[in-house]
């Protein structure tokens, strides 16, 4: 029997409310009771909240690196490292991330994923992994490495799916040749198609959406907006993302790749319940380099390190995120006037359904997966539990 945990003294968040000085019950990984008041057991392990916020850990569906590593170093040490980095800034569960490579890269890192998944006991959870690309506009491409960029192959996604089942997200443009035939492809394998470094405009993403393109990547980013063609006027994904009511989107929200008016329409228009907040952080995030790469450090991509984001050494595109989770809602509440109870759902209730796993993730509700992060009125996390256990703790 395992023996019970008791946290109390906190103000606990819910998706609607928060009870203050309530009290959460924790038998082996998972919730067994929440109340607004001092749940008596006895036996159990007691952690005192000391008053601050007790909240459902955060889940970050796109990240690609932090703590100096990078999931295309293609070795297991990174994976735990990372995990491991954002575990401490209250990530409980997570989308490792790929970059647009070659595929003897994606089959590497694949399978490096089957064994850092199975070791991997002091970071966040992995959910699942995503692979970004390689199937995407040229001309969108950011940060992307263009030698590898090309168009579906169904010979290609077919064979990769095939061999793994971890592939849980899978983000690329629409309008390319044959992206409709993938996204249906990679749905009907349970495989959530993505709209990501996209030229489309609004007449592609209707049918890619009917098609199973259901989320947009880093909304604003690496995506049209209005364009003119023969002088005239046509909507872009961004507008569409606005026009489908039932389109997810997720944002990097960390001050800096979206300015407070687009953060703040972005909520007006989609709302809590629609808007991912992501890190897409790099290897960067979570060190205090001024350089640093992107992908694998033997072969990507040199960045540099400024005003809180990494960005090609030339500074004509920003290059991934340095961000960490909590920076994320300390965003949302400063610079977009978002109260903390939506901010909190856009980091978790909201990835969780778009994974199709909220009845395990994204709030604390009895019966749910005991991932519990607790944090001050700043947003600094003082304690990281995954499914029971206590994996960090500010010394």
């Amino acid at each position: 029997m395992h023996q019970p945990i008791k946290i109390f003294n906190g103000k606990i968040i819910t998706p609607d409310k928060i009870i203050g000085g309530g009290s959460i019950l924790i038998t082996g990984d998972t919730i067994t009771a929440i109340s607004e008041n001092n749940i008596e057991v006895e036996n159990a392990i007691e952690i005192d909240a000391h008053g601050k916020y007790i909240s459902p850990g955060f889940i970050d569906i796109h990240v690609h690196g932090g703590g100096g590593y990078d999931f295309m170093d293609g070795n297991e040490t990174a994976f735990l490292r990372i995990a491991e980095t954002h575990a401490q800034y209250g990530t409980t569960a997570m989308l490792p991330t790929t970059l647009t490579s070659t595929k003897e890269e994606i089959f590497q890192t694949l399978n490096v994923y089957e064994d850092a998944n199975r070791n991997n006991i002091k970071g966040a959870q992995f959910l699942g992994m995503h692979l970004e690309g390689p199937y995407l506009a040229m001309s969108q491409r950011g940060a992307q490495d263009p030698k590898y960029i090309r168009n579906p192959n169904p010979r290609e996604y077919e064979e990769i799916l095939s061999h793994f089942s971890c592939i849980k997200r899978w983000s690329a443009a629409p309008e390319l040749p044959g992206a409709i035939d993938f996204g249906r492809y990679v749905k009907s394998k349970g495989v959530l198609p993505a709209l990501a470094h996209t030229d489309a405009i609004y007449e592609d993403v209707i049918v890619a959406f009917e098609n199973g393109f259901t989320l947009a990547t880093h909304f604003y980013s690496a995506m049209s907006g209005v364009t003119r063609r023969n002088a005239f006027r046509y909507a872009g994904v961004v507008e569409s993302g606005y026009l489908i009511d039932d389109m997810d989107v997720e944002i990097i929200a960390d001050g800096v790749h979206l300015p407070s008016p687009l953060l703040k329409l972005v909520y007006k228009i989609k709302g809590a319940k629609r808007t991912a907040l992501i890190t897409d952080a790099m290897r960067a995030a979570g060190t205090n380099v001024t350089e640093s790469f992107l992908g694998n450090k033997n072969n990507g991509l040199k960045v540099i390190i400024e005003d809180g984001v990494a960005k090609l050494p030339d500074r004509s595109s920003f290059a991934g995120s340095i961000a960490t989770a909590d920076r994320l809602v300390r965003t949302m509440i400063s610079m977009a006037g978002v109260s903390l109870i939506d901010t909190i759902k856009m980091m978790t209730s909201t990835p969780a359904r778009i994974l199709k796993m909220e009845d395990q993730k994204g709030s604390l509700t009895k019966g749910k997966d005991a991932d519990i992060i607790i944090f001050d009125n700043d947003i600094n996390v003082t304690m990281t539990m995954i499914k029971g256990r206590i994996v960090y703790e500010a010394k």
